[in-house]
């Protein structure tokens, strides 16, 4: 993995982290409009999408070299005025969570990512790897770990505004 994505991943994280310590539980389960996920459930997602996109990474290691794999425009994704249906693999739970319960969950999707990316041999290329997303058909790996930072943005974004709308 390349020090880019490295920062980025870290960057994203440790926003999120920022975020969210310190709220109450009534912060937490806050949710302006019964159609939109409270801040728990925001980050119950940011977990499950980390798992997956692990599992998707780690696979896609081992799979074939590419040597025509074109870059997609992945960026629109941190716009928060275009809306996305969340798949339901990846859809968290309505269920209660408590704010220590969240931080074990990031740091363990965290932890899963970076041991997965430490562990493959040095001579792999992400760029040159690839697997389907259900949005952008085929990414490189190196955009699918810009793309999990790109999408944790896009939520904090939206923490931000549920946070702003409880002032």
């Amino acid at each position: 993995m390349n020090y880019i994505e490295y920062d980025l991943l870290f960057e994203s994280r440790k926003q999120l982290i920022e975020e969210i310590t310190g709220l109450d539980e009534k912060t937490l389960h806050h949710k302006p409009v019964p159609e939109v996920w409270n801040i728990a459930q925001i980050c119950h997602h940011l977990y499950l999408t980390e798992q997956v996109f692990t599992e998707v990474i780690a696979n896609g290691i081992r799979e074939r070299d590419f040597n025509n794999i074109i870059q997609k425009n992945i960026y629109f994704v941190i716009d928060r005025t275009r809306k996305f249906s969340s798949p339901e693999a990846i859809s968290p739970s309505s269920a209660p969570f408590q704010l220590s319960s969240l931080m074990d969950l990031l740091a363990e999707s965290r932890d899963r990512l970076l041991q997965v990316l430490y562990d493959m041999d040095s001579d792999i290329l992400l760029n040159r790897k690839k697997a389907k997303h259900p949005l952008f058909g085929d990414l490189s790996l190196d955009q699918w770990i810009e793309l999990l930072s790109l999408h944790e943005q896009r939520h904090i974004k939206q923490i931000q505004e549920i946070k702003t709308a409880l002032i």
